[in-house]
C-alpha cells in the first residue's frame, strides 16, 4: 500500500504522512477516504496519489472538522496531521466566488514546516485550483506582498512574519474561517506565545480553532481555555510495534564521560551506518566544535545553527537532502520543523532538559512505518534525566555498553563482506579476468581473494581506532539499566539486591541463553511484556552473563511467565525457561 513518500518524492513528503496502514484496523472494520465524505475532487487526487486509507488521526480528526468543531489534537509528528487540518479545509473551501483575502490560516513554528505544509495543500488541491502561499522570514516580503494581492485561499505562516504582514496592512484576516496552531508546542517554545494571542485576536471570533501539538504543556491548555469552544479532543501517539516485533523507533543511551564523547559518537556511528542522522547538541560552539572534529575524522557533516542565515541554512539542507553530506550537527532552534525523509538516526549528543524536548528529536525517525534509531549519550550524572524521560513519556530507553574495538572491527568486516556479496550478485565481472586469472597462475585462489578482501576493506576507510572507550559504572535506581565494568555483566535496578537474593515478593528466573546468543536486557523485557500480562515496570534486575541470564519479576507471575515465554522465542531461540533455585538444585545458587 503506498504512502506519501512513495508517491511523489517531493522534500517535505513526510510533512502529510498520509499511509495507508493495514494494522489501523480492519478488526473495527477499514475506514476508506470516501468514508469521510469528502469531495469527489480531493478523492480523485487522493486516489492519483495512491493513498487507500486514512490514518487514525485522520479518521478521528477529518469528521468533526468539516463539522466545524474546534479540535485540540495531540499526535506525533508523522502520524498524517497534516492531511487531517488540510483536507477538512479544502473540503469547505468554497467551490466559486472566493475573494482576494485568505480564508484559512495556517501558523507554524519554521519556515521548513510552512514549504512543506504549503506543498501539501497545492497537492491535495489541485483539482480545486487552491490558492496556498507560504510566508515567513528570511524571504523577500516585496514577493510576498505581490503573491498576496494576487489572491490566496490559505497562508502558511510563521508567527513573526504574519504578524509584520498584519502591521503592514498586507495581510487582512476579516475573511477567516479556520486558523491552525501546527506544532504548537515548539511555537510556544520559541517564544511565540504572544505573538500567536495577537494574532488570533485579529481573526473573527466566530472563527474555527485548530491545535494540533505533540505534547500537551500546561501552556497549551491557557490558550486551549481561551480561544477554543468546547474543542474536540483527539490523542494520538506514535505507531507502535505489535507485541513481539521491534518498536518503529529503537531507543538507547550509552553512559559515557565527558572527555570520551566524540570518541563514542564516532564509535557509534561507524556501527550504525546511518543513512542520515542528527545530532542535537545545547549550543552553537558545542555544534561548530562537533562539526569540525567529525569532519576532521572523515564523516560528511554540516552545522546547522541560530548564528547561520537562511541561506546558509538552505544551502545546509540541500546538501542532506542530496545526500552530499550525512550528518547534520544542529542545535534545537534551529532543527525545529525539519522534515529530512531519508533520516534513519537521532542522537542527543547529551540528555535534553526536557521530555518534550526529547519526544520532538525522535519524532523525526521512525515516520509513516519506516524504522528508526534514537541514540542519548548521557554523562553518569545526567542517568536521573534519563529516568525522567522514561516516566513521563512511558517508554522505555535501552542502557547499552558503547562498542568495543573488536565490536567496531567486526561491524566493518559485516559491511565488507556485505559490499563484496552484492558485488557477486550485481555487477559484471568479466572485465578483471584479465587482472585475476594471472595472479591465480602464480598463487592459491584463496590468497588472491584474500587480498582482495584487505584491499576493498582499506579503501573504505575502515581505520579502527585500537583505544578503548572506559566503560562507566552507574547506578540509576529502580527499574535502570546498570553497567558494571568490574564484573561485565548487564543488570536493571542497579543496586546489591542480587547478590542478596529477590527483593520480597520477586523470584528469579533461569533463562538458558545469554551474552554469547545476543541477548541484552530489552530483548528479556519485551519478551516477558509481549507474550505475559506483566509491564516492563514490573521486572526487576535483569543480569546477563555468558551463557545464561536471570531475571528478577514478581513471585505471583513466576508460572504464568514461564508458560508463556516457553511458548515463545527469543532472539530466535527457544532457550530453557526456569526458576532460578530449580536450575541450583534448590539451593537458590547462581548457576555457574
Amino acid at each position: 500500500m503506498m504512502t506519501a513518500n512513495e508517491s511523489d518524492g517531493t522534500t517535505g513528503g513526510t510533512a502529510d504522512g498520509v499511509t495507508g496502514s493495514p494494522a489501523d484496523g480492519t478488526a473495527d472494520g477499514a475506514t476508506s477516504f470516501a468514508d469521510l465524505r469528502l469531495r469527489p475532487e480531493l478523492l480523485n487526487v487522493l486516489s492519483g496519489l495512491g493513498y487507500e486509507e486514512p490514518t487514525p488521526i485522520q479518521r478521528e480528526a477529518i469528521p468533526p472538522l468539516i463539522e466545524g468543531s474546534d479540535l485540540v489534537g495531540q499526535a506525533a509528528t508523522g502520524t498524517g496531521k497534516t492531511a487531517a487540518f488540510a483536507l477538512p479545509i479544502l473540503q469547505r473551501m468554497p467551490e466559486e466566488g472566493r475573494g482576494a483575502g485568505p480564508v484559512a490560516l495556517v501558523l507554524v513554528p519554521t519556515r521548513e514546516l510552512a514549504v512543506q505544509v504549503s506543498q501539501a495543500f497545492h497537492r491535495y488541491g489541485r483539482e480545486m485550483g487552491v490558492r496556498a502561499l507560504p510566508i515567513y522570514g528570511g524571504q523577500p516580503i516585496g514577493w510576498q506582498i505581490k503573491s498576496i494581492e494576487r489572491g490566496v485561499d490559505v497562508v502558511i505562516a510563521t508567527p513573526g512574519r504574519a504578524l509584520d504582514h498584519i502591521g503592514r496592512g498586507t495581510l487582512k484576516l476579516g475573511g477567516i474561517r479556520v486558523v491552525v496552531l501546527d506544532e504548537a508546542d515548539e511555537m510556544l517554545d520559541m517564544g511565540f506565545a504572544e505573538d500567536i494571542e495577537t494574532i488570533l485576536q485579529e481573526t473573527p471570533e466566530e472563527r474555527q480553532t485548530v491545535l494540533f501539538s505533540a505534547t500537551l504543556p500546561p501552556r497549551i491548555e491557557g490558550i486551549t481555555g481561551r480561544y477554543l469552544r468546547e474543542p474536540v479532543r483527539i490523542q494520538m501517539g506514535r505507531e507502535t510495534a505489535a507485541p513481539g516485533e521491534a518498536p518503529k523507533v529503537r531507543q538507547e543511551a550509552y553512559i559515557v564521560g565527558r572527555a570520551h564523547k566524540p570518541a563514542a559518537l564516532g564509535r557509534l556511528l561507524d556501527v550504525e551506518a546511518p543513512t542520515a542522522a542528527i545530532v542535537f547538541c545545547r549550543t552553537r560552539e558545542e555544534v561548530d566544535q562537533l562539526t569540525e572534529s567529525l569532519n576532521g575524522s572523515g564523516y560528511r557533516a554540516e552545522a546547522l545553527h541560530g548564528g547561520m542565515s537562511q541561506e546558509q541554512r538552505d544551502r545546509v539542507m540541500g546538501r542532506l537532502r542530496g545526500g552530499t553530506a550525512e550528518l547534520l550537527i544542529a542545535t534545537d532552534v534551529a532543527a525545529r520543523g525539519l522534515d529530512i525523509e531519508q533520516l534513519t538516526h537521532v542522537v542527543n549528543y547529551n540528555v535534553p532538559s526536557a521530555s518534550e524536548s526529547y519526544v520532538h528529536r525522535i519524532g523525526r525517525v521512525g515516520r509513516a512505518g519506516r524504522e528508526g534509531v534514537a541514540i542519548t549519550l548521557a554523562e553518569p550524572r545526567e542517568h536521573r534525566m534519563l529516568k525522567a524521560i522514561e516516566r513521563q513519556t512511558r517508554q522505555r530507553i535501552a542502557v547499552q555498553k558503547v562498542p568495543t574495538v573488536a565490536d567496531l572491527r567486526a561491524r566493518r568486516f559485516e559491511l565488507t563482506r556485505a559490499a563484496l556479496q552484492e558485488s557477486l550478485l550485481e555487477d559484471d565481472l568479466q572485465q578483471f579476468l584479465a587482472v585475476v586469472e594471472p595472479l591465480a597462475e602464480e598463487f592459491d585462489v584463496m590468497e588472491v581473494a584474500l587480498a582482495a578482501v584487505k584491499l576493498a576493506y582499506d579503501s573504505s576507510g575502515a581505520t579502527v581506532d585500537e583505544e578503548e572507550i572506559p566503560e562507566v559504572a552507574y547506578k540509576p535506581g529502580r527499574d535502570g539499566d546498570r553497567r558494571d565494568g568490574r564484573d561485565g555483566r548487564d543488570r536493571r535496578d542497579g543496586g546489591r539486591r542480587d547478590r542478596r537474593g529477590p527483593a520480597e515478593g520477586m523470584t528469579r528466573l533461569f533463562v538458558g541463553a545469554g551474552r554469547s546468543a545476543g541477548i541484552r536486557p530489552q530483548d528479556l523485557v519485551g519478551a516477558i511484556a509481549g507474550e505475559s500480562r506483566l509491564a516492563g515496570r514490573d521486572i526487576g534486575t535483569i543480569e546477563i552473563a555468558d551463557r545464561f541470564s536471570l531475571v528478577e519479576i514478581p513471585e505471583s507471575a513466576a508460572e504464568d511467565v514461564i508458560k508463556a515465554l516457553r511458548r515463545t522465542t527469543i532472539k530466535g531461540r527457544k532457550p530453557t525457561i526456569r526458576r532460578e533455585r530449580d536450575a541450583a538444585g534448590g539451593g537458590g545458587r547462581r548457576p555457574r
